[in-house]
């Protein structure tokens, strides 16, 4: 009998798990997995993983992001970005598994995209992202119904970045929107003002303000925060009638965590210091910074930076030790001196890997993503979009 306590929320009851004994399948996405997962301890582990993706030769095309565990990364056919990932998957219409190391959004992006006859895969159901989760669908409906009664609704294109959920891309396609990734959210954005007056920017409005201000020529005063918690996001109609960017109030839980602090403080430490961040970082930082740009921009940049000089990344560690890794000539640290993971990437480890494996060995097909039609069809509208826009190509 699970043994739990609860506690009331108006008509409502939560439970109170004790911490390492009880859990929640209803609430806590995948922390059950159908047969036995393999111990962390297990010192077999790669050899298994060797052993059973060999055992499904061409059948298994496994997808590894940046930000993914080095143990997990030595396993994947390609690395890269979300996006890329995804057209990756796409490219492989004769692999029928797609193992996804990443999280949520990325496997339904990759299910999108690919065909009918190709399953995408999760290893764990709980590698979800916060910043996806922070634009619930409902919400965001119920803010251009805010918007419409605000009468800014038919003048304001919805753009969402990359890293949201299948139905807040499905959203944006019904009403006129598009899809971005952050080497071409300006682009994007160049595309949603040519088609209205304003832009709703999903999930995140840091990667949106910095896009706005510092490549758009936008001012600050004309981006406003909507904040889905509140009545009316929190804003006036005068608000919004006056506003260019209406900012969704999310961000990266990793991104989000560097301060101008961690700049003043890398650049008193390490002379001569180049400060490289993702444009998911708050404002504050990415203009004191030197470079700014995607994952893909950090990484190339880094590869053609002149040995011997000194770079502080800000972005996710797993990906800035792989960076200090390949690049021995240079100095590479951490922008922050607190450590920083991103939690649910971190959920896809060796053991979820070799259990999805080891599965379809046997057959058996374990935590497939499946995007519903409906979904499917109007969030790959707003992908096409983006994949029709000029110049850039599509990474995050």
């Amino acid at each position: 009998m699970l043994d739990v306590t609860t506690i009331a929320d108006g008509p409502k009851s939560l439970p109170l798990l004790f911490l390492g004994q009880n859990t929640d399948p209803h609430s806590e996405r995948g922390v059950e997995c159908p047969g036995a997962l393999p111990p962390a301890s297990d010192p077999d582990l790669v050899e298994r993983a060797l052993k059973a993706k060999a055992a499904l030769g061409d059948q298994v095309f496994v997808l590894g992001h940046h930000y993914q565990r080095d143990e997990v990364i030595q396993f994947a056919d390609v690395t890269g970005d979300s996006f890329k990932l995804a057209r990756d998957a796409a490219n492989r219409p004769d692999a029928p598994y797609i193992v996804f190391c990443g999280v949520h959004f990325m496997a339904e992006s990759a299910d999108i995209l690919t065909n009918e006859n190709q399953t995408v895969i999760l290893p764990d159901l709980a590698a979800g992202c916060s910043m996806a989760d922070m634009a619930r669908i409902q919400q965001v409906e119920a803010a251009w119904e805010a918007l419409a009664d605000a009468g800014v609704a038919d003048v304001t294109v919805p753009v969402t970045y990359m890293n949201s959920s299948a139905d807040i891309k499905a959203f944006c396609g019904r009403n006129g929107g598009a899809v971005c990734t952050s080497s071409n959210a300006d682009v994007a954005l160049e595309w949603a003002f040519s088609q209205g007056e304003k832009v709703l920017f999903l999930p995140d409005q840091h990667l949106g303000r910095n896009t706005a201000v510092l490549q758009m020529g936008i001012s600050l005063d004309e981006c406003v925060v909507y904040d889905p918690h509140k009545p009316g996001g929190g804003l006036t109609r005068e608000q919004l009638a006056a506003a260019k960017m209406i900012l969704w109030r999310g961000h990266c839980s990793v991104h989000g965590r560097f301060t101008p602090e961690s700049v003043d403080d890398v650049r008193a430490r390490v002379p001569g210091v180049n400060v490289i961040v993702h444009p998911e970082c708050r404002h504050e930082v990415v203009t004191k910074a030197d470079f700014v740009g995607s994952t893909e921009y950090i990484i190339n940049k880094l590869a053609k930076a002149e040995p011997g000089t000194s770079w502080a990344v800000a972005t996710e560690l797993n990906l800035v030790q792989r960076l200090a890794k390949q690049n021995p000539d240079k100095n590479i640290v951490f922008l922050d001196k607190t450590v920083c993971y991103c939690a649910t990437m971190n959920r896809i480890d060796l053991p979820h890997l070799v259990w999805t494996l080891e599965n379809l060995v046997a057959g058996h097909v374990v935590n497939p993503i499946k995007v519903d039609a409906d979904t499917e069809h109007y969030a790959k509208i707003a992908l096409d979009r983006m994949l029709a826009l000029p110049g850039k190509s599509a990474r995050d």
